[in-house]
């Protein structure tokens, strides 16, 4: 991939999160670290495909930068939702038995996710649709700092898919096409 192809899947993922995951409020505590610059966006790819290796580099480096809130890893090479979801599968068994549960959480992002038990034209699966396949690392303490003054923070995610319900299936659809760059 290109170093101008990089530089775009970067900038794509950059405004996916400033304008729909804040815009829409999705997460209420990703702006802070966005605007103070603790926000590390990386687009990776692996010819090998090693993704375990990359993973614990990944965790290693977010460990030694302790200014680094969060970090999303775009992999627009996993695109097939199952084999994007078999190595999701294989990075949270390497945070159980690696002991990094308690330091690191994942949260996954991906063009084609779906919620299980969920009709596939349900908007709600744009609460998790990204431009690319992307795995973001989050600050456990962070995470848990920032819960903690939040008010009934098990409402976000019902909150969240009676968003997209409210801008519907088409419209999210229209949106996310929008952030991608070809």
């Amino acid at each position: 991939m290109t170093a101008v192809a990089t530089a775009k899947i970067e900038l794509a993922c950059r405004r996916w999160l400033e304008d729909w995951v804040i815009g829409h409020n999705l997460c209420p505590f990703a702006k802070q670290p966005l605007v103070a610059g603790r926000v590390s966006f990386s687009v990776v790819s692996t010819e090998s495909n090693d993704w375990l290796s990359q993973f614990i580099d990944w965790l290693l480096f977010l460990a030694e930068h302790p200014a680094i809130e969060t970090a999303l890893y775009i992999a627009p090479e996993l695109d097939d939702f199952e084999q994007y979801l078999g190595v999701v599968e294989q990075f949270e068994q390497v945070l159980d038995l690696g002991g990094w549960r308690g330091q690191f959480q994942l949260a996954t992002f991906h063009p084609e996710y779906l919620f299980a038990d969920t009709e596939e034209d349900d908007p709600s699966h744009f609460t998790n649709r990204s431009p690319y396949p992307m795995f973001h690392l989050l600050r456990e303490q962070s995470l848990t700092e920032a819960l903690a003054t939040y008010r009934h923070p098990e409402r976000i995610p019902e909150r969240n898919i009676e968003k997209m319900q409210q801008l519907g299936a088409e419209h999210c659809a229209r949106a996310l096409k929008n952030y991608k760059t070809d």
